[in-house]
């Protein structure tokens, strides 16, 4: 059985968006490792559509950029939408019965499965096993907040520095 897994990088105050808080190399390098490692990732409409940008390969690309992109698009992806029609290569649309095709998705297959999207893992309830919060230092004071409705109870494991700037704190359901 796989574990659900939401991360996202962060504001001090709680938003994410990632127009507002640039990556730096020693980030985005653990980026590159965390999507190599999972055994999928599960997108939201909206999160989908950000990350469709790693489709085509760029000229302005550095190195990193180009690795990040190749992992991005060997990864099986599983994209959660009611008003989508398709999706792109290496992805699936799910659009009916989207709680029973997450509970089987997470049954079937082993590993860790990214979660990707505060919206998408709102409505995800009780299926998400870990919960990854990555501070960078910036107050956004808008956009769309980490946890898109009441936060649920969750329980401290663990806190450590990632790349150059970024305090991750991991925590799991209560």
């Amino acid at each position: 059985m796989a574990d659900f897994i939401f991360g996202m990088n962060l504001s001090l105050d709680g938003y994410v968006d990632h127009t507002e808080m640039p990556t730096g190399p020693l980030l985005f390098r653990h980026w590159i490792e965390q999507v190599g490692s999972v055994t999928g990732s599960v997108y939201g409409r909206r999160m989908y559509e950000i990350m469709r940008y790693w489709d085509e390969d760029r000229p302005e690309w550095a190195a990193d950029h180009r690795e990040f992109a190749s992992v991005w698009r060997r990864q099986p992806k599983w994209v959660v939408s009611r008003t989508l029609k398709s999706v792109g290569p290496n992805a699936t649309l799910i659009s009916d019965d989207i709680e029973a095709a997450l509970r089987d998705l997470k049954a079937g297959l082993d590993g860790r499965i990214a979660i990707s999207g505060p919206q998408l893992a709102q409505s995800m309830g009780s299926l998400i096993d870990v919960y990854r919060l990555y501070f960078r230092p910036v107050v956004l004071g808008r956009g769309a907040p980490f946890f898109a409705g009441p936060r649920p109870p969750l329980r401290f494991v663990s806190s450590d520095i990632v790349g150059e700037d970024t305090v991750r704190l991991t925590y799991v359901p209560a």
